[in-house]
């Protein structure tokens, strides 16, 4: 998140993918409130580009899929301690071909203002050695651009590989920045999530 600070006054809209870990979901979720509320405020939602992406394929509106979805709420509180004022599309990506998903990042990222973020983990619930091979390896993928991720690799895989099926990630360079998992970060090596940093630009 550091590196949007020189951006932070130029990025207007927040586009905010992630899996769904609470409800099944068959296509993508957009929610019918106007904001999301945090310790630190409310975000506004961006209600126009919502209305856009429900007229596209594997779209539709549902809040219980929003109620208790972790993987977006967690990347607010670092948006909004990073960016100036910004609007939000919150977007939870269920079961859903991948080029859906791509269609509708296309779609946002028409917008030069917009900054387009993919929320997930890496592995789970392996132990360290094995999980570090393991994200190991989707690293190396997600730097190629794959687009055929499973779910036991990352736990967004549909959002990441709809990312990585998009133009917008065709016409970007892929860097990783930083690869580990909870072994390094919370001690218990036995059952570990994989984390992992990338940035397109």
């Amino acid at each position: 998140y550091s590196l949007l600070h020189p951006l932070r006054q130029q990025i207007r809209r927040v586009a905010l993918f992630g899996p769904a870990h609470r409800v099944y979901l068959q296509g993508m979720a957009v929610p019918s409130v106007d904001a999301f509320q945090t310790p630190l405020g409310q975000v506004a939602l961006d209600r126009a580009a919502i209305a856009q992406l429900t007229q596209m394929p594997g779209v539709v509106i549902s809040d219980e899929a929003h109620r208790e979805e972790h993987s977006l709420e967690v990347q607010l509180p670092f948006l909004q301690s990073t960016l100036d004022a910004f609007s939000l599309v919150p977007v939870v990506v269920g079961n859903c071909d991948p080029h859906w998903v791509a269609r509708a990042m296309d779609a946002l990222c028409e917008d030069s203002h917009t900054l387009l973020v993919v929320s997930s983990d890496l592995s789970h619930f392996h132990r360290y050695e094995e999980a570090n091979t393991i994200d190991q390896r989707t690293c190396e993928r997600l730097l190629a651009k794959s687009d055929s991720l499973a779910g036991e690799e990352a736990c967004g895989a549909n959002a990441l590989n709809g990312l990585m099926a998009s133009r917008t990630a065709r016409e970007l360079q892929v860097e990783l920045l930083e690869h580990c998992n909870s072994g390094d970060t919370a001690g218990d090596r036995e059952r570990v999530v994989g984390y992992g940093a990338f940035v397109l630009h």
